[in-house]
């Protein structure tokens, strides 16, 4: 499919909220919450980029166990610090292909000096593609069909390190074949706050069972003494699904007017599939 592919414009570039190294990381996560956004740019004191801090980052550092104490780590323990940039007269071309290449969901804007200029998410792109007259584009084209999912009474563990070993930003839950819910990152940060999970089990055991990408179910349940919150605790019901056919315009408008980042596609109410922004960017990554 081919597309327009504008400089970036002023709308798709967004101030955004910044921290500095030394701010703790419970603040941070407080002010991810508070505006329902994934991540924090990091400044210097000379307002430069040093780094991002991404929901993604915050759950790597802190599972498995046996990270410092929360209230003693700050930014600076868990941030990205290979930063990757586009200019300002980047296309949205270069925009959508950096971040399909690094497999990253936001770039930073720079001016002269490495000033910070802004930031460009992968919501900002689904925006323009919706701004744009593209022909019709049906979901099955672009959707991944072999969906890694997980049940409603599975431990917490097993749901984190197959996000993690796996390297995907969600998870449908399934029961019957049919999705009951869906697991992103976003989910785990409140529960982190209140309780490290498990604060007393053995670290072994658990880094045995963390290492495998789908650990093996027995071993879980060996810890189950203290894996007491399961899929169906933080998940989020009843999410909205959509079927093969539709267009791909159907899924990002979706995707945009609920702040979602992945959409289960249903075929006869069971689980087809699932279409994510990153699919949406792979097609604006394609140059005109």
């Amino acid at each position: 499919m081919k597309l327009k592919n504008p400089g970036l414009r002023s709308p798709l570039i967004k101030k955004p909220i910044t921290v500095t190294p030394k701010t703790g990381l419970l603040d941070a996560m407080e002010v991810m919450q508070k505006f329902r956004i994934s991540r924090l740019v990091v400044i210097d004191k000379n307002y430069r980029p040093a780094g991002i801090l991404t929901e993604k980052d915050i759950l790597r550092f802190l599972f498995p166990l046996g990270a410092k104490p929360l209230g003693s780590i700050t930014v600076d323990d868990c941030m990205s610090k290979n930063l990757v940039t586009v200019k300002k007269s980047d296309s949205v071309y270069k925009c959508a292909k950096v971040m399909k290449d690094n497999g990253i969901s936001s770039v930073l804007v720079l001016g002269e000096g490495r000033s910070l200029e802004g930031l460009v998410t992968k919501t900002d792109l689904v925006f323009n593609f919706l701004t744009q007259d593209t022909p019709p584009l049906q979901v099955s084209k672009i959707m991944t069909s072999d969906v890694i999912t997980v049940s409603p009474d599975d431990h917490l563990y097993l749901v984190e390190s197959i996000l993690i070993n796996n390297k995907i930003s969600r998870v449908p839950v399934t029961k019957n074949k049919k999705p009951v819910g869906i697991i992103t990152f976003r989910d785990f940060i409140p529960a982190r706050i209140p309780n490290r999970l498990g604060a007393f089990t053995d670290p072994q055991e658990v880094s045995t069972m963390w290492k495998s990408g789908i650990p093996n179910r027995f071993s879980v349940n060996q810890l189950d003494y203290v894996l007491t919150f399961r899929a169906e605790d933080i998940m989020t019901k009843n999410p909205v699904t959509m079927g093969p056919s539709e267009d791909v315009s159907v899924a990002a408008l979706i995707m945009y007017r609920y702040d979602i980042s992945g959409i289960p596609v249903v075929r006869q109410s069971r689980l087809a599939g699932i279409i994510t922004k990153s699919d949406i960017i792979s097609v604006l990554a394609v140059e005109a």
